[in-house]
C-alpha cells in the first residue's frame, strides 16, 4: 500500500478573481517542483487556447500532478487543479472544487478582494474546503499587505495571520506555500476495495485521441481495460488509456483513490461526458452517484449568419467542431427573412458568448452577424401549457399569453464609495431591487436583484465606464419572476423584420422603440419612395420614421404659366410614387442590421 499511501496526496485548487495571478503562481509552483525542464516553460503553462494567453483569462480548467519532497523528508503527490475564476463557468469551478479537499486562495495585493473573489471563496466553503490565503504581487510598489489581509478578515472572514506572502512573478514565498498545503490541508479519503465511483470533472476533444475526460477517483481502482459507466445516461465505454499531466500527458497503470488523472475510452464526442457526472464499474456498480451533478443550461441566447450566405456550411461545421470540445455550446438552424439562414445559439453567459463568436471568427476565419442577445422566458399559456420562448420572433399571440416570466439575478458589485451613487442609479435604471449594502473600508459592496434581459445588453460596460473601471461585478441565477413583458416588432415598408424584433419591459418598450427606428432612419438608404419604419406592440404603433423619397424636379421644365400646369405634373409623380411604394422592395444593408442591433445609451 505505501506505493499508493493515500495520506501523501494532497488536491487542492487555485481561486481568484481575474488577473490576480493564479496561473502565473500555478507555472512558478510547477517550476519549482520540477515538473517541467526550463526549455519547456511558457507563460501560463496551463491555459493552451490563444484566446486563453491574449485575454490572460483560464475558460477550461487543467490539472497537473506535481512530486514535492517537503521537509519532513517525505514526498507528497500534489495534485494542482486550476479553475477559471470567471462567473459563467462557475458550474466548472464547482465541479473542480468537488474534487479537491482544499484551496489556495490568492487575492492581488495590490487591488484586495474582488466580487469573483467573494463568488469562489463560497463554493469552496459550499464544498467545506480548508482554505490558505495567498497575498500575490507582493513584490509590487503599489501592495497594501496589511490593508489587503483586513480586508480578507472583514469581507470573508478567514483568519490571515498566517497568510503568505508570495510573487508569483519572482517566486518569493512559493516555498513556504507548498509547505503551507502539506500542513494545513487534509489528506482525501477513499477505499481502495469498495466498488470504483470517480467524478468527471471535465471532458475535452483531441482529434487523434477522441474525448480526454479529466476524472478524481473517490473509491475503487481505474485501470485500463475497465469497463466504465457513466451514471447520468449509463454509457458505457471500455478505457483504453490512464494517464496524468506532469503536466505532459503520462501513462499510469492505474488511478487509486484521491488521484486525479485522465482517461481516455474511444468517446466520439464530448456531449456524452457531462461535466459532473459519476464514473462506475461496469460489472460492479456503486450503490449511488456523486452528489451536484447537474447538465448545463444555457442562460444567454443570440442568432449568428454568415455575412455570406455562401459561409453557411463553413459556419455548421464550425459550431460542430466547437460543440465537440465545448459540450455547453447548444445551436440549433435558424431561417431568416432578412439575414438567410443561420443559427440559433445559447450560452453559459456573455463571456462564453463573446468567446465563442471571436473563436468562430478567428479560428475558421468566418465572417459574422449576431443579432442582440436574449434570455430564455417561461410562458404560461391560457389553455395552461407552458412554453421556453428563446427566440423573440417565436411570441405566440397576447390574446393566448395568462403571463411571462423572466430569468432574475442576484448582482454582487464591489465598488469604491465614491462611485456608490451612479451605480445605485445604474442598478435602480435596469429595474434591480437593492438587497443589501455594507461597507469595507472605504468600499462598498451591492447586492441587487436584477432581471437578466437587463444585464445581457451592455450593463457590464457601462458598469466599468461610469466607475473608471474599478468596479468588479459577479451574477447567478436565483429564479423565475412574472413580470411585465412586451414584444416590440420593427415594420420597414409595412413588413416585420423578425431579426429585430425584441422583448422588454412595458415601461421601457417605446423608448427602445424609438431609439431603433431613430437609428434605422439613419442606416437605411433612400429609395425612389418613403419608407416608413414604425415600432409597434401588438396592433399598436408606438413610434415612427419615415425616411423621405429621392425626387426628379418635374417642374423644372414648366416655367410661367397657371399653377394647376404645376400641381398636374405634382400629381403625376404622385401616383407614380404610389404605385412604386405598392411594388417596390426595401433593400436594407446588412451593415444597418448590425448597426441598429447595437443598442445602447448613446
Amino acid at each position: 500500500m505505501s506505493n499508493h499511501d493515500i495520506s501523501l496526496i494532497r488536491n487542492f485548487a487555485i481561486i481568484a478573481h481575474i488577473d490576480h495571478g493564479k496561473s502565473t503562481l500555478a507555472d512558478r509552483l510547477i517550476e519549482t517542483c520540477g515538473g517541467l525542464e526550463k526549455r519547456e516553460m511558457t507563460e501560463q503553462v496551463l491555459d493552451n487556447m490563444d484566446i486563453e494567453k491574449e485575454r490572460g483569462i483560464t475558460i477550461k480548467a487543467q490539472t497537473v500532478r506535481l512530486p514535492y519532497t517537503a521537509c519532513d523528508g517525505k514526498t507528497y503527490q500534489l495534485n494542482l487543479i486550476d479553475t477559471p475564476g470567471h462567473v459563467d463557468f462557475s458550474y466548472e469551478v464547482s465541479r473542480s472544487l468537488a474534487s479537491c479537499e482544499g484551496s489556495v486562495l490568492v487575492v492581488d495585493a495590490t487591488q484586495g478582494v474582488e466580487a469573483q473573489t467573494l463568488a469562489n471563496v463560497y463554493l469552496a466553503i459550499d464544498n467545506n474546503h480548508e482554505i490558505i490565503p495567498v497575498l500575490n504581487k507582493v513584490d509590487l510598489p503599489s501592495a497594501d499587505v496589511d490593508r489587503v489581509k483586513q480586508q480578507i478578515e472583514d469581507v470573508i472572514g478567514l483568519d490571515t495571520s498566517e497568510a503568505v506572502e508570495a510573487s508569483g512573478k519572482t517566486g518569493v514565498g512559493v516555498d513556504k506555500l507548498l509547505e503551507e498545503i502539506i500542513a494545513k490541508l487534509p489528506a482525501p479519503k477513499g477505499d481502495e476495495n469498495a466498488p470504483l465511483k470517480a467524478l468527471l470533472i471535465d471532458s475535452w476533444y483531441d482529434s487523434y485521441l477522441g474525448v480526454i475526460i479529466l476524472v478524481r477517483v473517490n473509491d475503487g481502482v481505474l485501470k485500463k481495460k475497465t469497463q466504465i459507466r457513466m451514471m447520468s445516461n449509463n454509457a458505457t465505454y471500455l478505457v483504453d488509456r490512464v494517464g496524468v499531466f506532469s503536466p505532459k500527458m503520462t501513462d499510469v497503470e492505474a488511478l487509486y483513490p484521491g488521484e486525479v488523472g485522465f482517461i481516455t475510452a474511444s468517446i466520439k464526442s464530448v456531449g456524452d461526458c457531462s461535466v459532473g457526472d459519476t464514473i462506475t464499474d461496469n460489472k460492479k456498480p456503486c450503490d449511488e452517484a456523486l452528489k451536484g451533478f447537474k447538465p448545463s443550461i444555457p442562460v444567454v441566447f443570440c442568432s449568428i449568419f454568415p455575412v455570406d450566405s455562401s459561409q453557411y456550411e463553413a459556419l455548421k461545421d464550425a459550431l460542430a467542431k466547437l460543440k465537440l470540445n465545448d459540450a455547453s455550446v447548444d445551436y440549433q438552424n435558424e431561417n431568416s427573412a432578412a439575414l438567410g439562414l443561420g443559427f440559433r445559439c445559447g450560452f453559459l453567459g456573455l463571456l462564453h458568448m463573446e468567446i465563442i463568436q471571436e473563436r468562430l471568427g478567428r479560428e475558421f476565419d468566418l465572417d459574422l452577424i449576431t443579432t442582440a442577445p436574449s434570455v430564455a422566458y417561461k410562458i404560461h399559456l391560457t389553455n395552461g401549457e407552458n412554453i421556453t420562448l428563446h427566440n423573440p420572433a417565436d411570441m405566440p399571440e397576447p390574446t393566448k399569453i395568462a403571463s411571462i416570466e423572466e430569468p432574475m439575478v442576484k448582482a454582487t458589485i464591489l465598488v469604491p464609495d465614491t462611485y456608490l451613487g451612479a451605480v445605485l442609479k445604474l442598478c435602480t435604471e435596469r429595474r434591480g431591487e437593492q438587497q443589501e449594502l455594507t461597507y469595507v473600508g472605504s468600499r462598498a459592496m451591492v447586492v441587487y436583484k436584477i432581471p437578466l434581459n437587463e444585464i445581457v445588453f451592455d450593463f457590464y460596460d457601462r458598469l466599468k465606464s461610469i466607475t473608471s473601471g474599478y468596479a468588479s461585478f459577479d451574477y447567478e441565477l436565483i429564479d423565475y419572476q412574472t413580470s411585465d413583458l412586451v414584444k416590440v416588432q420593427i415594420l420597414i415598408n409595412e413588413e416585420p423584420v423578425d431579426a429585430l424584433a425584441f422583448l422588454c419591459h412595458k415601461s421601457e418598450a417605446e423608448s427602445r422603440g424609438r431609439q431603433i427606428c431613430e437609428r434605422l432612419k439613419t442606416l437605411i438608404p433612400r429609395h425612389l419612395f418613403k419608407i416608413p419604419i414604425q415600432a409597434c406592440i401588438g396592433g399598436r404603433v408606438v413610434a415612427r420614421e419615415t425616411i423621405s423619397a429621392l425626387r426628379k424636379d418635374v417642374t423644372a421644365k414648366c416655367y410661367g404659366g397657371d399653377i394647376t400646369r404645376k400641381r398636374k405634373l405634382l400629381d403625376k409623380q404622385k401616383k407614380g410614387k404610389l404605385r412604386m411604394r405598392q411594388f417596390g422592395k426595401v433593400e436594407v444593408p446588412q451593415s444597418a442590421f448590425i448597426e441598429a442591433l447595437r443598442i445602447g445609451d448613446e
